[in-house]
């Protein structure tokens, strides 16, 4: 009998992370004098992370404390899809690894153990962040609690009401999760005189949870971030290791590779150890996949751009809708981000992943296709990588080709279920975003510095 899943042991974890840094090209962060040098982040984040921000080592060791918490749930199963291909009628073979299994549910924790351990052994006490759907604000709580740190969580304000088990499953793990923008900092404050009834966006989320970091005197508290910046995806391909790792054992090897992408976190995760042969010389296609709500890669220039609202981040060379860009209150609270990884956008500028958007009425008639197939409620993040999945099964059908498909399943659904009544209800609907708002989204960075068209390879 073939097997379903694909497993490894916990002797054949990865025991170094991957640094793509080694093999591509950057434009440096920017601040107001020229590039941002790694004591400039010191208030924000820790230094032994800021130096992993910076590092262009290729390889690096991933601490035996974080790895005895990773055990908790990784090495995670590689699964082969065989009732989704029976399903689509398709000869592509569809693997999926399985990043649901962890405690909150999602890949987040990759990181998030990380952090904790890194902001625990410099000496840290209390951690800041914001999160989207609550994945993230999740993960950072579960690892919080592991090391023994305060957690403060700023959840977007449509995802805090959206999601409200999200913040009960913080609180289990010990956070204090409110709702963004507040009016617990001043950027908060700004943003809810300007407009009452926005809906939040991660933007802003980020703008408060660093502003509440570098304003405690005590200088015990630093700021974590669950996507975007290089650390955090360094983190995250342990997930691209061990799937290589598990095709290996089955003599297979991927012909594409998709995930969803808001900030890049859990496509990198993925992609990235892949990236690696393509540069050198491996065909294989790589998707990143959004919301067409919030249309990043697909439809916004290459541009430098804050990070956050108000601008408390260096300016980062990235695909962006303009960092006061609130995004339309999709379900998939995780993707409703204005920009992209610096080094996700730097691959797709140079062609070496293609950038797919989905409407989120798709996203949702394939996440229903798979729980019905393969069990698993998939989050709506992760539906936006099924759309693609499916497309691309279908393809392969007309074709007549057996293709080898991989995509990460980065969380489950179990506690997005008022968004899946929403969409049984016809309540749901596609967002686009027009020309029009587009056009006036980017005239915030007219007068920015232009990043340079580099190439890698």
């Amino acid at each position: 009998m073939e097997a379903r899943k694909i497993i490894l042991t916990e002797d054949e974890m990865p025991r170094q992370w991957y640094n793509i840094l080694a093999d591509i090209k950057m434009n440096p962060p920017l601040g107001p004098d020229g590039p941002v040098s790694p004591d400039m982040l010191a208030p924000i984040f820790p230094m032994n992370l800021v130096e992993q921000e910076v590092s262009t080592e290729r390889w690096i060791d991933i601490p035996e404390p974080v790895l005895d918490i990773l055990r908790i749930w990784r090495p995670s199963p590689l699964v082969r899809a065989t009732a989704l291909e029976k399903a689509l009628d398709t000869p592509a073979k569809i693997y999926y690894k399985n990043e649901s299994v962890s405690p909150p549910g999602s890949h987040k924790p990759n990181t998030a153990v990380a952090q904790a351990y890194y902001n625990k052994e410099f000496g840290i006490e209390k951690i800041t962040t914001e999160t989207g759907a609550g994945q993230w604000g999740s993960a950072l709580a579960f690892a919080c609690s592991q090391f023994g740190l305060e957690c403060k969580v700023y959840m977007v304000r449509i995802s805090f009401d959206q999601k409200p088990y999200r913040k009960s499953m913080m609180a289990t793990w010990g956070a204090n999760c409110v709702a963004s923008p507040s009016t617990e900092t001043q950027s908060g404050r700004d943003v809810l005189a300007e407009n009452p009834d926005t809906p939040g966006s991660l933007g802003i989320a980020i703008s408060e949870a660093i502003e509440a970091a570098v304003s405690d005197e005590s200088g015990k508290t630093r700021y974590s971030l669950g996507s975007v910046l290089n650390h955090v995806l360094l983190h995250q391909t342990i997930i691209g290791l061990e799937a290589k790792k598990q095709l290996e054992k089955i003599g297979e090897y991927p012909d594409i590779i998709i995930g969803c992408a808001g900030g890049g976190s859990n496509f990198a995760g993925l992609a990235f150890p892949f990236v690696l042969d393509k540069i050198n010389g491996k065909e294989v296609e790589i998707y990143p996949v959004e919301p067409a709500a919030c249309p990043t890669l697909t439809r916004a220039p290459f541009v430098y751009d804050h990070g956050d609202y108000a601008q408390k981040t260096p300016l980062l060379p990235m695909y962006s809708l303009g960092h006061r860009f609130v995004p339309p209150p999709v379900h998939a609270g995780g993707l409703r981000y204005h920009g992209m990884a610096p080094t996700v956008s730097q691959l797709v500028s140079e062609g070496l992943l293609e950038a797919k958007a989905v409407g989120q009425l798709a996203t949702y008639k394939a996440g229903l296709l798979c729980a019905r197939s393969e069990g698993i409620i998939p989050a709506p993040e992760t539906n936006h990588a099924l759309a693609c999945v499916v497309d691309e099964a279908m393809k392969a059908k007309e074709e007549g080709k057996e293709k080898v498909i991989l995509f990460n399943w980065s969380g489950h659904g179990l506690l997005d279920l008022m968004a899946y009544d929403k969409y049984f209800s016809n309540d749901l609907i596609n967002y686009e975003l027009s020309d029009e708002e587009l056009q006036e989204s980017e005239k915030i960075f007219e007068n920015f510095p232009k990043p340079e068209l580099l190439k890698s390879v």
